[in-house]
């Protein structure tokens, strides 16, 4: 029911900054759970962080003071600013969607109704 494009990854160096995009089609963002999540080679898709229809935000503890999600209703998109990156942030990151009155959990992928196709950020040393 909603579509998901992700934008924005590409290679930085360590201290470096990224802000990658979620454009929402089908629904308006303000209408649905949605976060974000990454996985890097080897390793289970990794909670970053969420926020409800409400706006009320939720961040995994290592991603906290780093990493900000906002949301922008006007052009139905949700962003995830990352500063101070570091090589171990190199991962493919990816949007998710949960729509509204389901009580999913934000930080439980499988919760989600709607995947982008991901978007890769590596971080060189």
């Amino acid at each position: 029911q909603v579509q998901l494009v992700e934008s924005g990854g590409g290679l930085v160096q360590a201290g470096g900054s990224l802000r990658l995009s979620c454009a929402a089609s089908g629904r308006t963002v303000s209408s649905l759970d949605m976060g974000w999540f990454r996985q890097a080679p080897g390793k289970e898709r990794e909670f970053v962080v969420g926020i409800r229809w409400s706006a009320s935000t939720y961040y995994a503890d290592s991603m906290k003071g780093r990493f900000t999600i906002s949301r922008d209703n006007a052009k139905n998109t949700v962003y995830l600013q990352m500063n101070s990156l570091k090589p171990e942030d190199t991962a493919v990151y990816y949007c998710g969607a949960l729509l509204t009155g389901r009580l999913g959990r934000l930080d439980r992928a499988r919760d989600y109704d709607s995947w982008g196709q991901g978007t890769q950020v590596t971080v060189s040393s």
